[in-house]
């Protein structure tokens, strides 16, 4: 799987605004918040990205499904099942 982003550039501080109460429940917990809001961005940008791919190829995709629902697919004629 390719990477999404640049894993081995600086961290860079920020703030973000977080349920109060949430907020006091991870900590109480111990949850690594920069860990836990990285892991998630992550997953956000490799959807969205993923999401954008889609459409910015929809025509090509259904061009070659319409082209193997035609023709079939080259290996058809080499399968054995």
């Amino acid at each position: 799987m390719r990477e999404v982003f640049d894993k081995t550039a600086p961290k860079k501080a920020t703030n973000v605004s977080i349920n109060s109460s949430l907020l006091s429940e991870a900590k109480s917990l111990k949850v690594n918040l920069s860990a836990t809001l990285e892991s998630a961005l992550e997953d956000e940008v490799r959807r969205s990205k993923r999401k954008e791919w889609l459409a910015e190829n929809q025509q090509a995709i259904e061009q070659c499904n319409q082209l193997a629902e035609s023709n079939g697919l080259f290996a058809d004629k080499h399968r054995g099942f």
